[in-house]
């Protein structure tokens, strides 16, 4: 009788382990009831009051959950276990996600306000017809510059970038995309290219800026600037723009001959559940005022002209986030490539790491 009931006790201890185990994978994965909407974003990608008023307006209570990096957000939806509704990756990951059959093609029948977004930011090459992302946030990557060491207008191209007088200066974001792109650019070839002696030559470049490279760096690099650590550095826009929030003498430019133009994106996982919630959140951040107001909250650039139309003049007048269409027009976006190119990029940025 006693073995019995030990046998019992443990059986419903495991019973019991089980349950509590799965209303936390429950928990972790946001997935309450019904009227939840889980959201899989960036840290700090979204103004906090905005999920309040959505909540107010639509009884729906937004779980968020957030990542660090395309890559992590992707391994964890492809693992599996989770229930995530929306999430938001960059332009080359939703090429990629698509490819691997992760997300769900819009409803496009259910959504409202998709004519507030400019032309330049829908129908791009990673997302045709915009079939599965609506824009988020875009920016570019250029060349930020201390005033107190640089004089304002003097340092407007890459190729600049490798003047002696730039020696020891320059702080370079940690990214092997980035980094090698902008060296291509500054030889007139595609930020995408597959062709493995281009790819040799922009690295062989990177050599020869090594003598001006102070560091290679990342979430840093924006403290190391705020403080004036180093006079001159390569990072992206909205890393540029919260530096200069922390720093007046601070200066953002996207060099004339063109740059990486990225893109983050609302798209809708396999995982996803709660699709009256979903389209109840789509259709409210696609409104103006809404857009407006995240864009405020982050300091990236919003896609939304008709939110763009109501932010404060002194942001639209910035040309440093908010450049010109002639400028837009020479900007490139990243294609995923092939794991096997993907490789060769990194190996070639790391020898380039090394030599510096």
């Amino acid at each position: 009788m006693k073995k019995f009931l030990a046998a019992l006790i443990a059986i419903l201890a495991l019973c019991a382990g089980l349950a509590y185990g799965s209303n936390q994978l429950t928990k972790s994965t946001g997935d309450t009831g019904n009227k939840v909407l889980n959201l899989y974003n960036w840290g700090d990608y979204i103004d906090p009051s905005l999920l309040t008023k959505f909540q107010k307006e639509t009884g729906y209570h937004v779980n968020v959950e957030t990542f660090d990096s395309n890559e992590a957000m992707y391994t964890k939806i492809k693992q599996g276990g989770t229930s995530y509704d929306l999430t938001v990756p960059s332009e080359y990951m939703v090429e990629k996600m698509k490819a691997d059959h992760m997300l769900i093609p819009l409803d496009k029948s259910r959504l409202v306000g998709m004519n507030h977004y400019g032309r330049s930011f829908l129908n791009k090459s990673f997302d045709p017809q915009n079939k599965y992302s609506i824009p988020y946030f875009w920016g570019t990557l250029g060349i930020i510059y201390n005033d107190q060491y640089v004089k304002p207008g003097s340092l407007e191209h890459w190729n600049q970038l490798w003047s002696k007088k730039y020696r020891n200066d320059i702080m370079l974001i940690d990214s092997a995309r980035d980094i090698l792109g902008f060296s291509l650019i500054s030889m007139g070839q595609s930020v995408n290219t597959t062709n493995s002696a281009e790819l040799i030559k922009a690295k062989d470049k990177l050599n020869r800026l090594s003598p001006n490279v102070k560091a290679v760096v990342a979430d840093e690099i924006k403290m190391y600037m705020a403080e004036g650590e180093a006079p001159v550095a390569v990072d992206w826009s909205g890393e540029a723009s919260e530096m200069m929030s922390q720093n007046s003498h601070l200066h953002y430019v996207v060099p004339t001959e063109g740059s990486n133009m990225w893109f983050d994106n609302l798209v809708i996982p396999k995982t996803a559940k709660h699709f009256k919630a979903i389209y109840a959140f789509l259709n409210f951040m696609n409104k103006p005022e809404n857009a407006a107001q995240n864009a405020e909250y982050i300091g990236y650039s919003t896609p939304n002209m008709s939110a763009f139309k109501v932010l404060p003049k002194a942001t639209r007048d910035d040309k440093q986030f908010y450049p010109t269409q002639n400028v837009i027009d020479r900007l490139q976006v990243y294609s995923n490539l092939s794991p096997q190119k993907v490789q060769e990029y990194n190996d070639l940025y790391l020898e380039f790491k090394m030599h510096h």
